[in-house]
């Protein structure tokens, strides 16, 4: 099959033939019909998030089923499906209390495993992960909901419980902020979005932001106070890195919350934060990371139901080969908007 390897870091993805993923007994392959590419891909791209090498990234995936092991009694060849870029067991205590996102035996396409920048993807431990796909859903959509909405989702309906009438704050106006943004509004919530692209910021009001912030021109967090009339119920970081988690934090009221979705890598592991407004505002910090598979039917009947549309998420639909144009742009401030691998012969 054809796949994009990394064979070094930073080093442009080799397109090469390799074999075809074998089945594992408990799960399925997938012909890729269209990924996702993900500020998380470029962390492993530049080693900050290491990978053994060579390696396929590639975790926001959809496809349909081509070969079914024999453990397996949900799926057959044929059917449309999509899977989280955390594959839980499903029989470990974590899952059984449906706390996929936790599982200590995860298997991780792109990361721990070989991922979907590739025509064809095992995903093992398919009967507690993959979801059938809404009838006439495009891929391209499918495959941005990736690790972007889907994190959003968990970390706005679970984590934050986010509540219609309350302002969110939502820091980097990338995929994950856009999502938030979308899916906010969508709620019943007020938005005001956070970032330093002037083209993002416009965006984002595009989308329905209810108020933007520059934050390379402003204290973010006090314009964010000033919008709202004295801090954001909730906010959410969507970068992982320092000055957009302590402006997070600083940009809530009293009794506010704020999730942690961005991924912290390389110099911002450790991070200094004003604990000083955590106590005195009497805070709620959570992280998030991925969403379990049992909650994509609550997404899908957003989306079919008319309440959010997501495709102005997708900016640029590629060939396989653009892959590593794509990861670079991530070096910089990169542009609105999402791309996804559709072409595999491209």
């Amino acid at each position: 099959m054809r796949a994009a390897l990394l064979t070094g870091w930073r080093a442009p993805l080799e397109i090469a033939d390799i074999p075809d993923p074998g089945c594992p007994a408990d799960g399925v392959v997938l012909r890729v019909l269209a990924c996702g590419i993900c500020r998380s891909d470029w962390h492993v791209w530049t080693g900050n998030d290491p990978v053994a090498l060579p390696h396929v990234p590639g975790h926001e995936y959809c496809g349909v089923v081509e070969e079914v092991g024999p453990q397996v009694t949900g799926w057959k060849s044929g059917d449309r499906v999509i899977a989280p870029f955390i594959l839980a067991c499903g029989s470990c205590p974590d899952c059984r209390q449906g706390h996929q996102t936790i599982c200590a035996n995860q298997a991780l396409p792109g990361f721990t495993r070989p991922g979907a920048f590739a025509e064809r993807i095992a995903v093992p431990h398919a009967d507690a992960n993959i979801a059938r796909l809404p009838e006439g859903m495009e891929p391209a959509l499918a495959a941005a909901l990736g690790c972007r909405v889907t994190t959003a989702w968990q970390a706005l309906t679970d984590r934050a419980a986010l509540a219609p009438g309350e302002w969110l704050a939502v820091h980097g106006g990338g995929g994950v902020g856009l999502s938030a943004l979308l899916l906010a509004r969508a709620l019943g919530a007020r938005v005001v979005v956070v970032d330093v692209v002037p083209e993002k910021l416009a965006y984002a009001r595009q989308l329905g932001a209810d108020a933007v912030v520059n934050a390379a021109e402003t204290d973010a967090a006090e314009a964010v106070r000033e919008i709202t009339g004295g801090g954001a119920h909730v906010a959410i970081e969507a970068l992982g890195i320092a000055a957009t988690t302590v402006a997070a934090i600083n940009s809530l009221r009293k009794l506010g919350r704020m999730v942690q979705i961005g991924m912290p890598a390389g110099e911002h592991l450790h991070m200094k934060l004003p604990m000083d407004a955590v106590y005195a505002g009497q805070l709620a910090l959570y992280g998030t990371r991925g969403m379990p598979g049992w909650r994509y039917p609550s997404l899908f009947n957003l989306i079919e139901g008319g309440h959010v549309d997501l495709t102005p998420l997708i900016a640029r639909r590629v060939g396989l080969s653009a892959a590593t144009d794509e990861l670079r742009a991530f070096d910089g401030p990169a542009a609105p908007g999402v791309a996804v691998i559709t072409d595999f012969a491209g």
